[in-house]
């Protein structure tokens, strides 16, 4: 299975790449830059907005990830509006150009303020530019792949952890201010609670989805349980054995956060069984 990954040079992306690696797949990683790639990929730089055949570009891959997006953790930023369209136009020239499967890296954030568990049918009615340009790109890309019979995947993600700073996640923060030789990290209350996924899991998960076709639609990468964010933050600097205390209420919560939001992980669970099952077949 012939794989195209964009966004492979990102914090997500280059995980996601190695997994699909050590799968076996044949990965095109595409990116700006390729300095975080991993080699064995066929590694193509290039800017996803100015190609004119990108299908073509990219050998005719049987599978689009898309996992591209830039200002992901500036949540107002403008940008998210105005790549919108290219975005779109990009996955549509590749549906069109015969790509088989569109998969697309989506946010929690898509459904805006929600307290319990989400599942692929809950209302979405996001309160930030990021969520608000996510959710319309999965109706968009949506629309297209049924008008044209190209299987579609939502890839939902929630809140990753890993413990290297090339990110924008708290996470990659705090790891950012050890370095630094920080004491003291300024910190909410923390008291809402997320659904929090390891690093490596979450590329497990990516990878294991995408290289299936059976279930579509919106699957939720997640965990299936919240934890408070102050917990599961304390637990990192513990499991990490960092020498850094959390400054409770330096920052206030954003307004738009829910008090408890988690991923419903029966249909992720699915298809990690179904692979499960059938290694063992094999």
């Amino acid at each position: 299975m012939k794989i195209l990954v964009t966004g492979a040079n990102g914090y997500l992306g280059k995980g996601v790449v190695k997994q699909l690696l050590d799968d076996g797949m044949h990965v095109i990683a595409t990116d700006f830059r390729d300095n975080l790639i991993d080699k064995r990929a066929e590694i193509k730089t290039a800017d996803l907005f100015h190609l004119q055949d990108p299908y073509s570009y990219f050998s005719c891959p049987d599978v689009l990830l898309h996992m591209a997006w830039r200002d992901g953790f500036v949540h107002n930023s403008v940008n998210h509006i105005h790549d919108l369209p290219s975005h779109y136009e990009f996955i549509r020239t590749m549906i069109e150009g015969g790509v088989k499967r569109a998969a697309v890296m989506g946010s929690m954030h898509e459904v805006g303020f929600f307290e319990g568990s989400i599942n692929e049918s809950t209302p979405c009615n996001p309160q930030s530019l990021y969520g608000i340009s996510k959710n319309a790109l999965r109706r968009l890309v949506e629309l297209k792949c049924r008008e044209c019979g190209t299987v579609f995947q939502w890839l939902r993600g929630f809140y990753i952890v890993g413990n290297t700073a090339d990110g924008c996640s708290i996470f990659s923060k705090i790891v950012q201010a050890v370095r630094a030789g920080n004491q003291e990290f300024p910190f909410t209350m923390g008291l809402n609670q997320f659904d929090f996924l390891d690093y490596d899991v979450f590329c497990k998960y990516v990878a294991d989805t995408v290289e299936q076709g059976r279930v579509d639609g919106v699957i939720n990468i997640c965990s299936g349980r919240p934890e408070k964010l102050s917990d599961r933050v304390e637990r990192f600097i513990h499991e990490n054995q960092f020498k850094i205390v959390l400054k409770y209420g330096a920052f206030p919560d954003r307004p738009y956060d829910s008090k408890a939001i988690w991923g419903d992980d029966l249909r992720i669970q699915n298809i990690e069984k179904e692979k499960e099952f059938k290694n063992v077949c094999e």
